[in-house]
């Protein structure tokens, strides 16, 4: 085995290094219709990431990082020598067994959050709950991301010319729920996008619910003073009262502040004939991006979060496709928001990540999203939306 540092920049100082398995069964070059994709498998070494299972995937316009030790996450990407990731105080990936979840105030999930896609889910995927008696429910966000998968492979799909690679996670707990995730993500040669492609079934012989949001998070360089979200919006509101006192600019990204407060904002956007959506991040001179595109058949929500915090405290934003949003999970099943899955019943969602370099693929992009705002009138709340957000009124 032989190692080799992947990224030289995390806050403590040290290099991130990964220990290849040379002989790994997912280590390999695959030919696909666009060209070669090399792969390559192993494990972190050091600190907090030290056994984190990786795999590096090459396409020849994009490398990317994914993490099969952390719910098949993806840590980082890189296009055109940018990176597409950010910056967080936590100095990840940090391995699941460090992470505390169950943290008894809820809140032990942050402990481990800093990849740039990072599921949230599958029993619950919003704010921290607590029962009756005072003990936590349901943590923030979830257990899924600090599950590890198993059997990692590699597949060809031959039809569309891509590779997937593929893991499965349980999220299960005797007596309460047998949640399985398997992820697809999807890559092809000389091609910077990224698809991901997820399946939850119910393995328990009684119903089940679950949640799903998807976790992307963009900071520097793509985010930078002067960025913009844009999004296709049907009807947006802010959370709490915070984020109203900035809906008039609620998609404008300004320079890191010390002290900043995350800002949310639910929506539900506008879709073409198939029932796909786009949304988007650019950068202030328009230079690169990062467009999403999901099908909202099954991720009818989009959550945009905030935080244009200082750069060592995390400047950040979050653009997060779900099937709910992320209130505590009594809240939303009060209101309709979970999924329901029978015995065996299978759920699947689908997300394509497409980093735009250059300012001719970013204002292509705004294009489409610009097409999408104009099939409605779009309804933005002023203040906080009853049956959305806790707080609201009404």
């Amino acid at each position: 085995m032989r190692s080799e540092v992947i990224c030289h920049r995390i806050f403590d100082g040290s290099p991130v290094s990964v220990r290849w398995a040379d002989q790994s069964l997912v280590t390999g070059d695959y030919l696909t219709q666009g060209g070669t994709v090399s792969v390559k498998h192993g494990h972190l070494v050091g600190g907090k990431a030290e056994g984190v299972e990786i795999v590096l995937v090459d396409t020849g316009a994009v490398r990317a990082v994914l993490l099969p030790g952390r719910g098949m996450g993806i840590w980082k990407l890189w296009v055109g020598g940018i990176e597409f990731g950010w910056n967080s105080p936590v100095d990840g990936p940090v391995h699941p067994s460090l992470v505390p979840v169950m943290d008894p105030g809820g809140l032990g999930w942050l402990e481990g959050f800093d990849e740039l896609v990072v599921r949230c889910g599958l029993e619950s995927n919003g704010a921290p709950e607590m029962n009756d008696s005072g003990t936590l429910r349901f943590p923030l966000h979830g257990r899924i991301a600090n599950l590890p998968a198993r059997d990692v492979r590699v597949e060809v799909n031959k039809q569309t010319g891509t590779i997937e690679i593929v893991g499965d996670i349980l999220e299960t707990r005797l007596f309460f729920n047998r949640l399985r995730l398997r992820s697809r993500i999807g890559f092809q040669g000389g091609s910077a996008n990224v698809e991901i492609m997820d399946e939850v079934t119910n393995e328990r012989s009684v119903p089940a619910t679950m949640q799903m949001l998807y976790h992307i998070n963009v900071g520097s360089p793509v985010l930078q003073p002067g960025s913009r979200v844009e999004v296709p919006i049907a009807t947006l509101a802010p959370k709490d009262s915070l984020s109203a006192s900035e809906i008039d600019t609620w998609n404008q990204i300004g320079s890191p502040q010390p002290g900043y407060s995350e800002r949310v904002y639910f929506a539900t956007p506008q879709a073409d004939q198939h029932a796909w959506t786009s949304v988007m991040l650019r950068s202030a001179d328009d230079s690169a991006g990062l467009g999403v595109q999901f099908d909202t058949s099954t991720l009818p929500y989009f959550i945009f979060w905030k935080n244009p915090a200082a750069e060592n405290d995390g400047y950040v934003i979050g653009l997060e496709p779900a099937t709910n949003l992320p209130n505590a999970k009594t809240f939303e099943a009060k209101q309709g928001r979970v999924i329901t899955l029978a015995p065996g019943e299978k759920a699947a969602f689908c997300v394509n990540l497409k980093p735009l370099i250059g300012t001719g693929a970013v204002r292509s992009f705004a294009d489409e999203v610009d097409r999408l705002s104009k099939t409605a009138t779009p309804k933005i709340l002023r203040e906080p939306k009853s049956g959305w957000s806790v707080t609201a009124s009404g």
